[in-house]
């Protein structure tokens, strides 16, 4: 649990918006290369990993998105400061006061801090009520910059990325706090298990496919390259907190509809199965405004049984939190299914 703690801190560290997600995905391949597996990259740029198992005549695929929320720059003010839209789906609230870093064409990083346009309340008398959108925040950055040449004489232009500043911790009692949680704690999950499994030599019992994929923020990560013997698909996201909801902190989330729909019954009734059999903590739950890679499979026509599980995360999609219990019962639950017979 440390290791995976600490690769966790490590994934949130590297600035992975989706559309700017060729370092992370670099790191990634460069982790699993020293593992001892060999990594294929498809055109949309995911990663995939695929490990042969006993049988290979059926096979199992399953993912977790190393993209995150993050921005653009959508133009330059006439004071210099920036304009910002949006990659992925999150209010402008959960970002306001943020640190971020904008990321240049030429290579140059740029730091900076997202701001209403009216925050001084000593000068705005709407500080407090103004709307959080496009027009009322900017960018501030840190640079002597006062007009908008100015500001494309530091090698700024529309189209830059920008991340936002993870801020990650681990504390004493067991959380990690930190921006994109969602979905880095996944991928670490996912990770730790591959190098499990290549240290005790373990055999799956079916051929594997792991996806790293890098577009889930907006849509379509892990919807392609679907081996036609993959039987079932298993997303492992977040789980997501709130009033109505079960989800908690402590256990795995298993999500029985989200935004899409129902996810597969016998698939979600073989996770309890699992988690009763091996004491794993587990919360049944609907996510009403969620999608994943495994739902997006789903529309794009793969023909699987799909499901989807998560550690539970608080505040998704802003200054997001969990604890190592949850993390522990999400890895034992992908553990255990990786090792269990199908449906």
């Amino acid at each position: 649990m440390e290791n995976l703690l600490e690769l966790t801190k490590e994934l949130t560290m590297i600035p992975s918006p989706t559309g700017y997600t060729r370092t992370i995905i670099d790191f990634l391949a460069s982790k699993l290369s020293a593992m001892g597996y060999e990594t294929t990259e498809n055109r949309k740029g995911s990663l995939i990993v695929t490990v042969p198992g006993k049988n290979t005549q059926e096979h199992r695929f399953i993912t977790a998105h190393i993209d995150t929320l993050g921005a653009m720059v959508r133009g330059i003010r006439p004071n210099g400061r920036l304009k910002l839209d949006r990659v992925g789906g999150f209010t402008f609230n959960a970002i306001e006061g943020e640190y971020c870093t904008i990321h240049t064409q030429t290579g140059k990083e740029i730091s900076g801090t997202i701001l209403m346009r009216q925050t001084s309340v000593h000068v705005y008398k709407d500080a407090a009520t103004a709307e959080r959108n496009q027009d009322n925040m900017e960018i501030r950055l840190d640079e002597k910059t006062t007009n908008a040449e100015e500001t494309r004489a530091l090698g700024i232009e529309v189209g830059d990325f920008i991340s936002f500043d993870p801020r990650t911790e681990i504390t004493d009692s067991g959380f990690i706090k930190s921006r994109h949680l969602d979905d880095k704690v996944s991928a670490a999950i996912l990770l730790v298990f591959l190098e499990k499994i290549k240290a005790t030599g373990e055999e799956l019992p079916y051929t594997t496919h792991f996806l790293f994929s890098n577009n889930e923020e907006i849509g379509y990560g892990g919807n392609s390259n679907i081996d036609d013997k993959v039987v079932e698909y298993v997303a492992v996201d977040m789980g997501a907190m709130g009033d109505d909801q079960q989800t908690d902190e402590y256990t795995v989330s298993i999500c029985v509809k989200d935004g899409s729909g129902p996810y597969h019954l016998d698939l979600r009734n073989h996770f309890v199965a699992l988690c009763q059999a091996n004491n794993i903590p587990y919360k049944l739950d609907i996510y009403p405004f969620y999608g994943s890679d495994a739902s997006a499979a789903m529309r794009a026509g793969a023909d699987v049984k799909h499901g989807l599980i998560g550690a539970g995360i608080e505040a998704s999609h802003a200054y997001e939190r969990t604890h190592r219990d949850s993390i522990e019962a999400t890895y034992q639950l992908v553990e255990k299914y990786l090792f269990s017979s199908m449906v």
